[in-house]
């Protein structure tokens, strides 16, 4: 099995960061603005990327100001079956967020592609949280 794992170090409140992973604003702001979101442990969570079906994603685990779990239950492929974590800390206002993107049954083309936007990603999310205008798919050239 594969992972993809990254982290970043973003200066602001953990609790800021943890709303930016939870929330409609946040994660529209990060990540996609096609989106349906519940911060809810059970909810699937829905993420639109174009003409692409949207990729769904199961909230597992909630630990608020410390841990996000998803599990993706639709998307491309190599997707379904994986895991999405987020584990935050906070020091001096200063939030590590480690991401880790486990269950690759193998690493591929497609895999490689994955990491670099999950970096993007973590990219996005410091911009939001700390300057208010995140990169979300719709606003990236590529």
């Amino acid at each position: 099995m594969e992972k993809i794992e990254h982290i970043n170090y973003i200066k602001v409140p953990v609790a800021k960061v943890y709303e930016a992973l939870t929330t409609h604003e946040g994660l529209s702001r990060v990540w996609t603005t096609d989106l349906i979101v519940k911060p809810e442990v059970g909810f699937v969570n829905e993420f639109g990327f174009g003409d692409e079906e949207p990729t769904k994603m199961k909230i597992v685990e909630l630990s608020e100001n410390k841990r996000i779990v998803w599990e993706c239950t639709d998307s491309d492929a190599e997707w379904i079956g994986t895991g999405i974590s987020f584990d935050l800390s906070e020091k001096s206002n200063v939030t590590s967020v480690v991401l880790r993107h486990y269950n690759w049954r193998e690493l591929t083309e497609f895999y490689q592609w994955c990491n670099y936007n999950w970096a993007m990603f973590l990219l996005s999310l410091k911009l939001y949280c700390e300057n208010d205008e995140g990169t979300p798919y719709q606003s990236r050239t590529f």
